[in-house]
């Protein structure tokens, strides 16, 4: 299979409709392609609401963006995506928080953080070679490079799988920065204030005993040295 090539980068702007405006804060809000799918990007884990028979389900999931859709995976009989492949909606969170902001009244205490809330239908890809793409991105978003330095699956092993594909038809962005802000009563309190920056951070690798001796690969040692940088204090 050949390399899928890297998606556009994102234009136009979710069109602002009454179920994606952000109502509170709403100068938090944000609506443009670049901002939500960055944010998109860097998450890892997704939050996928839908309503099954009646009932308000939430699933967490491992996800990946390829263009203006999230891909997902899992056994045959999921349940989550069984309830994609029968189109019908559903609704995706993805947050990240990036530092904790202490304010010296407790009414004001906060967090940095970047959200995003998405809505769409999806399908399942049933073609295997449609499969095995969808497969490659989930690989190489999880890390990158490792579809090309491992065995890839075989036809029978893309088969015992489900990957859904949901487009993504509507979104909205939520971000808050800076440091903490006390109302002028509560600035002269003698109690400290300010910002924590928070990231995820990667480990030293743990090579498994049946990969004794198999050298870390190239790719992954340089994604490793991009995610394990500790998070740097906020200027505002």
């Amino acid at each position: 299979m050949k390399t899928p090539k890297p998606a556009s980068p994102p234009t136009e702007a979710f069109p602002v409709t009454e179920r994606n405006r952000v109502r509170r804060y709403a100068k938090r809000g944000h609506y443009d392609r670049e901002t939500v799918y960055a944010i998109l990007d860097e998450g890892m884990v997704c939050q996928v609401a839908f309503v099954q028979e009646g009932r308000p389900m939430v699933i967490p999931t491992l996800y990946a963006r390829r263009g203006d859709a999230l891909l997902l995976h899992g056994a045959v009989g999921n349940n989550l995506l069984q309830h994609i492949g029968a189109g019908h909606e559903v609704a995706v969170n993805v947050a990240l928080i990036d530092g904790l902001v202490v304010t010296k009244a407790v009414k004001g205490l906060s967090v940095n953080y970047r959200s995003v809330v998405l809505f769409g239908r999806g399908r399942l890809l049933e073609d295997p070679a449609e499969k095995q793409e969808a497969l490659y991105w989930l690989t190489e978003r999880l890390v990158p490079g490792h579809w090309q330095e491992t065995n890839q699956p075989s036809l029978e092993a893309i088969r015992g799988v489900a990957v859904a594909e949901i487009t993504i038809e509507s979104a909205s962005a939520k971000v808050r920065t800076g440091m903490p802000h006390d109302e002028p009563a509560d600035s002269d309190l003698p109690v400290w204030a300010g910002y924590v920056p928070i990231a995820q951070v990667f480990g030293e690798p743990v090579t498994a005993e049946h990969a004794a001796g198999a050298p870390l690969p190239k790719a992954l040692q340089d994604y490793l040295a991009r995610r394990s940088q500790p998070p740097s204090a906020f200027k505002e």
